[in-house]
């Protein structure tokens, strides 16, 4: 089988290049680099060494990635031309290159034999230069596929392959938005060479260097500052903990599931008044705390060995993924009806193992007596028992209307008055469902307006230095319909 030999340039200058690669270099027959810039090269040229680069593809491709697969597209054209061709990269074959990774893949596919020769890797010039022990512990990561998610500030940062601005400016970006702008971060360029260069920047300097090249690292030191990881889900997970631990709060380590059940709800309400209100600070602050419960829940979950937010997370996320299988999987759904009938027999399938003994039994007990009548009509629609048409269902309400108004003039002013009271909210609920109007959702609007209105006659009263009772209704009506122009 044809063979690719890999070897590594090192990090520095000829000075730190190994004999036996050295010696394998200058007596290899076709040889080709990833690129040209790179000092031991320069050096090696000096002395006749014949190769070829890939210099060239940069210029051809908008993408990294895709300049990676046309090399190793090259490279094996012409091993397929030879019987055995070297390939040497920057620094060691196994670290920060994509290309070895790629050319180690089609070994598996059985298309090509690799053998990795060897080199030294940049770290070891790079922990000498930035004075970082790495039992301290450290991250690497690649500047050219770079991703938020990915990034650990509470250890410290090596960020590779720092090629020129365009590359440094997306370094850049990605990390202003988890650290401030004038953090102090590291350019390090030629570590371990005679041209080894530390440049100490603010963050939003970090792109306006202008001694970029392939050489170049971002060292970004660990955070010291708590505070500036709040932001993140581990430093908040870290805060309930703590709250819950020995040393915190007494009143948080004495919850209970059933003790925090109202904060739920209370917390709830206060986001959709936000939501209505368009707040967007208030949004922001009462997800929160709706947040603030979950982890909550999450923690005293994890502290009596029943389960953590790690379970909270995984089952809805895999929930998620199994019930949007016209995203995750290959399956076609034109419309939004689609999805939600798709929805609701996956979900169905879901349940089977613990099914209700009634149907009605899905609906939360929990919920509000309005959209708790909304979701038992919704069930009992799904298997047919719903009116097709909206004239039954006016029917129906001047049916209860007029009950109402009997057992009232009976002067069954007790239970039976609000049994009928209830038949009409029931059918009302019914047509709103009919329109898509979701009841809890319909009297909040109504509850603002009338708010409104009534905070405007109050403030008409409080404008004329009266009291309430030396006015009429036909007066306050009156002003009441003042409110009611105001709006429009």
């Amino acid at each position: 089988m044809k063979r690719i030999n890999i070897v590594g340039l090192g990090a520095g200058d000829l000075n730190q290049l190994p004999l036996g690669i050295y010696k394998h270099l200058k007596n290899s027959q076709s040889l080709y680099l990833r690129t040209s810039e790179h000092p031991v090269v320069k050096e090696l040229e000096q002395e006749g060494l014949s190769f070829e680069s890939f210099d060239y593809l940069y210029e051809e491709h908008e993408q990294f990635e895709q300049v990676y697969e046309a090399i190793v597209q090259v490279l094996l054209q012409k091993s397929s031309e030879n019987d055995e061709i070297t390939y040497a990269v920057p620094g060691h074959p196994l670290v920060a290159e994509r290309t070895v990774q790629l050319l180690l893949e089609e070994e598996k596919r059985g298309n090509i034999a690799v053998e990795i020769i060897g080199g030294q890797s940049f770290l070891d010039p790079m922990f000498s230069a930035i004075g970082l022990d790495p039992i301290d512990g450290f991250q690497l990561l690649d500047a050219t596929s770079l991703n938020r998610d990915d990034i650990q500030l509470s250890s410290a940062l090596i960020i590779g392959q720092v090629y020129d601005a365009y590359v440094a400016s997306e370094v850049k970006l990605t990390l202003m938005e988890l650290l401030p702008d004038d953090y102090t971060v590291y350019l390090v360029t030629g570590a371990g060479t005679s041209e080894e260069k530390i440049v100490e920047v603010p963050l939003y300097e970090l792109d306006r260097v202008t001694t970029l090249n392939n050489l170049t690292s971002v060292y970004v030191p660990k955070v010291e500052d708590r505070a500036l990881l709040n932001h993140q889900f581990a430093s908040f997970r870290a805060t309930i903990a703590t709250l819950r631990g020995p040393n915190g709060c007494p009143w948080d380590k004495e919850q209970t599931h059933e003790s925090l059940k109202k904060y739920l709800i209370e917390e709830a309400y206060e986001l959709i008044d936000a939501i209505n209100g368009d707040d967007i600070e208030g949004i922001i602050e009462e997800l929160g705390d709706v947040l603030l419960q979950v982890m909550l829940h999450s923690q005293i979950g994890e502290d009596d060995g029943y389960f953590s937010i790690d379970d909270v997370i995984q089952t809805i996320n895999e929930k998620m993924i199994r019930r949007h299988p016209h995203v995750f999987a290959k399956v076609e759904i034109e419309t939004a009806d689609d999805v939600v009938t798709n929805w609701e027999a996956i979900k169905k399938e879901e349940k089977k193992e613990r099914q209700q003994s009634n149907l009605l039994d899905t609906v939360s007990k929990s919920l509000p007596a309005l959209s708790k009548a909304f979701h038992y009509q919704k069930k009992a629609a799904k298997v047919g028992f719903d009116w097709g048409e909206t004239d039954p269902i006016w029917d129906k309400i001047y049916e209860e209307l007029k009950e109402l108004q009997e057992e009232w003039k009976k002067g069954h002013h007790d239970l039976k008055v609000k049994e009928e009271f209830g038949d009409l909210l029931f059918a009302l609920i019914n047509i709103g469902r009919y329109y898509k109007i979701d009841p809890e959702d319909a009297l909040t609007v109504t509850n603002h307006k009338f708010y409104n209105r009534f905070s405007y006659i109050e403030g008409r009263v409080k404008e004329l230095k009266k009291d309430w009772d030396e006015f009429s209704l036909e007066q306050l009506d009156a002003f009441w319909n003042e409110a009611k122009k105001l709006e429009k």
